[in-house]
């Protein structure tokens, strides 16, 4: 049966080309600070993908914005500022 719709937007017609990978590891492990972090994580629009690993790192986002200076605001504002985040590195 149909599991659902979905659209395909493409980033550049929407101004976004700057694209990232981030990847995260938590200074905590236990379930409360994996359901903060991820509830912290849905309110950031710019992260279009986050999978949770199991090793280190604990999470690889694909994030997308405009160009790299905002990138940089974002990483600097919003990741970095995560519940329980440790190190962050991107690529």
């Amino acid at each position: 049966m149909i599991r659902g719709y979905r659209a395909q937007l493409d980033p550049g017609n929407l101004g976004l080309n700057f694209s990232a990978i981030v990847f995260v590891t938590l200074r905590e492990g236990d379930r409360q600070a994996v359901t903060t972090f991820e509830e912290a994580l849905v309110a950031i629009p710019q992260v279009i993908q986050a999978q949770r690993l199991f090793g280190d790192p604990d999470y690889l986002l694909n994030v997308i914005t405009r160009d790299l200076p905002a990138f940089q605001r974002l990483y600097d504002a919003q990741l970095s500022a995560l519940p329980s985040v440790s190190p962050l590195l991107s690529s």
